[in-house]
């Protein structure tokens, strides 16, 4: 297992506060055991916060993965001005503070709009969240249509990392950001786009298929191949 980056400082600064409490457990003993219990399992809930499975492409050049994971709080077709420019499917995830908080990206192209906002920390399954609060949005060019991924603070968030810079070329399942702690991740896709997933369903960070780009189109993009033979998705994935 692998982990963020910018996780280690509180892994290890909690490791460390365990050994220590452990260490005056051993010597005084009394309150310092259930005390060194507690920070043990602080420590351990720290580094699996910030675990950072690798993505699992699958072999459908086709196939748009979810840029977090998380449970489906809406699928809603809305206006999106900033780069889509129109109308778009958005996919909605919340990220519980049990869910891996690494972003990756949905599909492979060019960064071409990149914005951070400021705002506030109102709880992140509600619908206020996507205005209000502090965010940062990453547009993606392809050949196929623009793909915009917006990475929303939650109540305990406070820091949210967005990776590439605009102008940047970005793989299918690569890492593109981090948000520490609870949050959700908006996907913005093309009004033709196949939406594969329901209000409610789980997914996982670049792993879960989550629409399906117009197989003509593409096939024409740079991250495709004709030896790459078809995906199918369930019956009840459909």
């Amino acid at each position: 297992m692998t982990f963020a980056r910018e996780g280690l400082p509180f892994i290890l600064g909690a490791t460390s506060l365990a050994l220590l409490a452990w260490l005056a457990a051993a010597v005084w003993g009394g309150t310092w055991t259930p005390l060194a219990g507690g920070v043990t399992v602080l420590a351990l809930f720290v580094t699996y916060f910030f675990r950072d499975p690798p993505a699992i492409l699958p072999n459908d050049p086709a196939a748009v993965l979810a840029p977090g994971q998380g449970r489906i709080l809406d699928v809603a077709e809305v206006e999106e001005p900033a780069y889509l420019a129109g109308p778009a499917r958005r996919i909605t995830i919340f990220l519980s503070i049990f869910d891996v908080h690494v972003q990756r990206a949905p599909v492979g192209g060019t960064v071409g709009y990149r914005e951070y906002r400021p705002g506030t920390y109102a709880i992140a399954w509600k619908d206020k969240a996507s205005e209000d609060n502090e965010q940062a949005s990453l547009g993606i060019e392809t050949p196929m249509g623009r793909v915009l991924v917006r990475q929303i603070a939650g109540m305990i968030a406070r820091r949210i990392v967005t990776d590439p810079q605009e102008g940047a070329h970005v793989e299918r399942g690569q890492r593109i950001g981090l948000i520490r702690f609870g949050s959700r991740v908006e996907l913005f896709l093309p009004i033709g786009w196949n939406v594969t997933v329901r209000k409610g369903d789980r997914v996982a960070a670049g792993r879960t298929v989550v629409a399906r780009r117009p197989v003509t189109e593409a096939r024409t993009g740079s991250e495709t191949s004709d030896a790459e033979p078809p995906f199918r998705l369930p019956e009840d994935a459909a």
